[in-house]
């Protein structure tokens, strides 16, 4: 893993251990839609926030998942790019945070449209593999918008090179 530190994201990382912070994150946004439990969005968000910031250090559910849940699985690690994996994140942290604030200014109706836009992408993640934010990196390299040394792998993205 590249870098060091408290504020490092991991490069690579493990799929199988993303889509399971996926699962955990689709598990909290059926709850909040459900319960309408804003403690539950402040956790979301958190979450988010941390796992931009740090990747699973600061982040109960990355620690959960790759502290206890991710070494007691037997299956294969399978490695890829940290940064898209980091700009998806940073697109949910956006989504929740902006589903706090709408909460806190009263407008429930779009703070639940947020969290599940967050619960559609996290279900894509999470049951098919389709990393919606890892996508929008990848076509923002191509469009020049991302300098392509950000993400070397992710230049090609559909595999013509």
């Amino acid at each position: 893993m590249d870098g060091a530190g408290l504020f490092s994201f991991p490069h690579p990382v493990d799929e199988v251990s993303a889509r399971l912070v996926a699962t955990g994150v689709v598990a909290q946004c059926a709850g909040i839609l459900a319960t309408g439990w804003t403690p539950l969005l402040v956790v979301l968000a958190w979450g988010f926030v941390a796992r931009v910031a740090t990747g699973p250090t600061l982040s109960p559910l990355g620690t959960l998942v790759t502290r206890v849940v991710r070494p007691r699985l037997s299956w294969a690690v399978r490695e890829v790019p940290g940064p898209p994996k980091r700009f998806a994140q940073g697109i949910g942290a956006a989504l929740s945070a902006g589903a706090l604030i709408a909460v806190a200014v009263g407008a429930g109706g779009t703070a639940m449209v947020l969290v599940a836009v967050v619960l559609a992408a996290a279900s894509l993640e999470a049951f098919l593999g389709l990393c919606l934010g890892c996508h929008l990196f990848r076509l923002l390299i191509r469009l020049g918008l991302v300098p392509p040394e950000t993400c070397e792998v992710c230049v090609d993205l559909w595999g013509t090179r």
